[in-house]
């Protein structure tokens, strides 16, 4: 997971967020391996903003994956920061297997999983009648 961390870690110093200061990196590994990373991108009409999961997971869908395994998310809190109602939801959509590593620039760490964050989670099966 540290590879993802390092990502993130990376790719946090692009984050555009000019109002809140709160600066974010995400890294998602899809199922074929592959890394995707996304930053929050703010907006002076803050609902337009894109927080930095959603922005990696737009990125490997965009590329055609739909399968992932794993995410790391970055901040320079004391305390690692664990991803808003939004972006878990947006998730979920891929599976609430997914295992997440909230983490600091300073190296605090907490493993858990999406299932975790996101307890009984609103997922494609439930919509079958």
């Amino acid at each position: 997971m540290s590879e993802l961390i390092e990502q993130a870690i990376q790719v946090r110093e692009h984050a555009y967020a000019p109002y809140s200061h709160f600066r974010v990196g995400a890294a998602l590994r899809a199922g074929s391996g592959r890394v995707y990373v996304g930053v929050n991108v703010e907006n002076a009409a803050y609902p337009a903003g894109i927080c930095a999961e959603r922005s990696a997971l737009v990125a490997a869908v965009t590329a055609g994956e739909r399968a992932f395994d794993a995410i790391a998310i970055v901040t320079d809190t004391p305390e690692p920061s664990s991803p808003c109602g939004v972006c878990r939801q947006m998730l979920a959509e891929f599976g609430v297997g997914l295992r997440v590593t909230l983490a600091t620039v300073n190296g605090a760490v907490i493993e858990t999983t999406l299932a975790e964050l996101l307890p009984r989670a609103f997922v494609p099966e439930s919509l079958r009648r």
